[in-house]
């Protein structure tokens, strides 16, 4: 079994506005305008695809949006296989000026009612086939009952597959529940899904309710990884300035990459890591320059060592 499926519940149509400087209440002019393929499975996705990893992927999609994402992840060469829904998919907004943190403006996206849901999950089971790993990244449509990621799990389980899920909420709990592989939540929703206050404790949480390995970001700090008899963290890359937005789906895209490579993920969280910095450089949520990226996983690496 080989290859990646990456399943998008609330997949979304993401336009980049690059300004001067951010103002609230003021006309500004936009330099440059984006558009892109979104939503954290897709981009976990192309950070994939970037790295030469065998991906395809399966999401809801409604509408001209919806075709629209459709068409663009078949231009960058990734198979989509896209489900039908009456709604219509999303689109956000991310102005971007390389001074503050980004501001994006999401749109709630549609409804997508339990028979759709059903009809989704089938068509999930026959696209499984042969994938070694099943990636469930980002939020859900809204009035979606979160135990479907738990179904979603186990659908995985049924067939072989491993499961890397990066989610918040219910959704969170429910995905540890059904014993996925890989929980990468950051530190916030860990701790919010959990009821704690730390996250050693968080993770402890989680892994007790029956997740196997939990990764936890916390932005600055690094990355803290868990398992029921270990547990490593890595600091982040210094110095690094730009937009943070992808950073954590392209971390999530690292520590999948391991999986398929058959290495253990707590050694893999340097690698891991060198791509959320990486991906700040870019302006755009879900590209990098894996060149970047080696850099600074050496430095990383340097620094661990001492």
């Amino acid at each position: 079994m080989t290859g990646v499926l990456v399943l998008t519940p609330n997949p979304a149509l993401d336009l980049g506005y690059r300004v001067d400087r951010q103002r609230i209440g003021v006309t500004q002019r936009v330099r440059e305008v984006t558009t892109r393929p979104g939503g954290k499975g897709n981009n976990v996705a192309r950070v994939l695809h970037t790295l030469g990893v065998p991906v395809a992927t399966i999401q809801p999609l409604g509408g001209a949006t919806g075709e629209g994402i459709e068409s663009s992840l078949r231009d960058l060469g990734i198979p989509v296989h896209a489900f039908p829904i009456q709604g219509h998919t999303r689109r956000t907004v991310t102005v971007i000026d390389g001074i503050d943190h980004p501001t994006m403006l999401g749109e709630p996206g549609p409804v997508v009612t339990d028979m759709e849901w059903d009809s989704f999950s089938r068509l999930l089971l026959t696209r499984l086939a042969a994938r070694s790993t099943l990636v469930i990244a980002g939020s859900l449509p809204v009035d979606t009952d979160p135990r479907v990621v738990a179904d979603w799990v186990r659908l995985a389980h049924t067939q072989g597959a491993r499961t890397v899920v990066d989610v918040s909420g219910r959704a969170l709990i429910a995905a540890a529940e059904a014993r996925a592989e890989v929980l990468t939540p950051n530190a916030a929703e860990a701790m919010e899904a959990t009821g704690t206050h730390g996250i050693d404790d968080a993770a402890t949480a989680l892994l007790r309710l029956g997740a196997h390995t939990v990764v936890i970001s916390q932005g600055s700090a690094g990355l803290y990884g868990y398992t029921a008899d270990r547990s490593r963290s890595v600091p982040a890359v210094p110095g690094v300035t730009g937009n943070p937005t992808g950073a954590g789906d392209a971390v999530t895209a690292g520590l999948v990459r391991a999986l398929e490579r058959g290495t253990d993920i707590l050694d893999s969280l340097e690698a891991a890591s060198a791509l959320g910095a990486a991906a700040v450089l870019s302006p755009v949520a879900g590209e990098l320059d894996p060149a970047d990226a080696r850099g600074f996983e050496g430095l990383l690496r340097t620094e661990v060592a001492r």
